[in-house]
């Protein structure tokens, strides 16, 4: 029954409130369990930040990190993945009933390019006067 992590990052050092921790150090190396207070001295000797990495692990998974420079590539990563992501767009494609083949033609290859490049396409038909009897 521990607290959850803040909305903002992992728990650091004094935030950590459980009593033991299984300790991962700067190189990766599993150190084992020990207390909490020994792991943040540790970390402070070493000049670097103990930080909750796996909060819902029995006991807490934690690892000594510089938190400033940790955030940062985080920040880094989430702009990276926003700049990379790719919105969907609507195109529409606008007809009568009589169109003419080879307009129809250049509808549907404008269709297609749509389609290859990831965009959603909506096709509207338009009615106009006795067109709307022949429907």
């Amino acid at each position: 029954m521990q607290a959850q992590p803040t909305r903002e990052g992992p728990r650091v050092n004094d935030q950590i409130r459980v009593p033991n921790v299984m300790l991962i150090d700067d190189e990766g190396e599993n150190r084992g369990v020990m207390s909490t207070a020994e792991a943040i001295e540790m970390a402070a000797e070493q000049g670097l930040d103990l930080v909750e990495v796996s909060p819902n692990a029995s006991p807490p998974v934690c690892k000594f990190l510089d938190y400033g420079k940790y955030k940062f590539q985080a920040q880094k990563k989430a702009a990276e993945a926003r700049r990379k992501q790719k919105t969907v767009e609507v195109k529409e494609i606008k007809m009568r009933p009589n169109i003419d083949t080879h307009d129809y033609e250049v509808k549907m290859r404008n269709m297609r390019r749509f389609f290859d490049a990831g965009d959603k396409v909506k096709v509207t038909l338009r009615f106009r006067g006795r067109e709307m009897a022949h429907q």
